[in-house]
C-alpha cells in the first residue's frame, strides 16, 4: 500500500485549497478512504471518510459545510475540497485505506494565515 497526498500550502482565511491522495499497491475502488490531520503539538483528528462507490460520505463537525471528500476510481485518486478556511485548520493532512493507519501517507501541510 501506498498513498501519496499533495495540494498544501499556504492559504489566507476563507480561502480554498483542495488536496490529491494518489494511490498503488492495493484495489482503491473497493477501499474506504479517510483523511486525518495532524495538529502540531496536538492529538490527531478525523477529517472524513468516503465508501468505495463514493456514494456515502462523512465529514466531522468541525470541518462540515466547508470541506468535501470525493473519489475518482479511474485514477486511484482521493480529494479533500476546503473551502471557508480557517486558522485553525493549519495541520498535517493525511490520508489511509480502510481506517488503517499503517497505511497513511506523509502527509500534506496546510497553514492558514493572512
Amino acid at each position: 500500500v501506498q498513498l501519496m497526498e499533495s495540494g498544501g500550502g499556504l492559504a489566507q482565511p476563507g480561502g480554498s485549497l483542495t488536496l490529491s491522495c494518489t494511490a498503488s499497491g492495493f484495489t482503491f475502488s473497493s477501499s474506504d478512504m479517510s483523511w486525518y490531520r495532524q495538529f502540531p503539538q496536538k492529538g490527531r483528528e478525523w477529517v472524513s471518510t468516503i465508501n468505495p462507490d463514493g456514494v456515502h460520505r462523512y465529514h466531522s463537525g468541525s470541518v462540515k459545510g466547508r470541506f468535501t471528500v470525493s473519489r475518482d476510481n479511474a485514477k486511484n485518486t482521493l480529494y479533500l475540497q476546503m473551502t471557508n478556511l480557517k486558522p485553525e485548520d493549519t495541520a498535517l493532512y493525511f490520508c489511509t485505506a480502510n481506517a488503517d493507519m499503517a497505511t497513511r501517507g506523509p502527509g500534506t501541510r496546510v497553514t492558514v494565515s493572512s
